[in-house]
């Protein structure tokens, strides 16, 4: 199985006041490509800014991030956005929708700014509202809809643009774990049938179970292979 995103020996500082705060510390992972990894672990074990790092969204203290066997680490801000724009989706916990705008017009809005054309944001953001269970609630604004189905909403959204891998930052943390458990199960089937990679970060131990790889962060390391 190939890989997607590899990294090697990556640190991570803050500065808090006089303080320096060792955020990741020689952080070494490979994600598979077609396969659904979780990163578990408490809050504040590092979670959330290894994910930032993965997905170009932040700059190691030291160390390498390769994507597609290629190092973005110093890459240019400009062809990181694009990276970003072109081969990343990104699923927030607070799930980040527009309020004023029904399903169906949050997903066509993300492909408008992706650069697709009218006809081709049509089919694909009914498609993938399909995809997630969706087709009769494309109507429908956020505030009515529950919370698994806004997380939905979402997915739908970070995969219309068919990027290579989706980084999902707790995903399920607003859900209750029947709901979670779905949430996962339609990462599963996106791997399957859009063949995306997915990366997701949880505390939640009922999830583990539904992932091909898992990485345990404590206090910024890696604790298990």
């Amino acid at each position: 199985m190939s890989l997607i995103i590899r990294t090697e020996n990556i640190d991570r500082d803050f500065i808090s006041g006089r303080e320096t705060v060792h955020a990741l510390k020689n952080v070494n992972i490979k994600i598979e490509r077609g396969m659904l990894t979780i990163l578990r672990g408490r809050s504040g074990s590092g979670k959330t800014t290894l994910i930032n790092l993965l997905g170009a969204l932040d700059y190691p203290t030291k160390g390498k991030v390769f994507f597609d066997d290629k190092d973005i680490t110093h890459m240019h801000q400009t062809e990181r956005d694009e990276l970003r724009r072109k081969d990343m989706g990104f699923i927030f916990q607070s799930v980040a929708l527009i309020s004023l705008m029904s399903a169906y017009e949050n997903v066509e809005f993300a492909l408008r700014i992706a650069g697709f054309g009218l006809k081709e944001r049509r089919d694909r953001a009914s498609e993938c509202l399909n995809l997630v269970g969706l087709a009769k609630r494309m109507t429908h604004r956020p505030g009515e809809l529950s919370g698994g189905e806004q997380q939905r909403v979402a997915i739908a959204r970070a995969i219309s643009h068919k990027p290579k891998i989706v980084f999902a930052d707790e995903p399920t943390a607003e859900l209750d774990t029947a709901m979670g458990i779905q949430v996962v199960g339609i990462f599963r089937k996106l791997i399957e049938i859009e063949g995306v990679t997915i990366v997701m970060t949880t505390h939640d131990p009922s999830m583990l179970d539904l992932a091909d790889r898992v990485y345990t962060l404590e206090d910024g390391e890696i604790v298990n292979e």
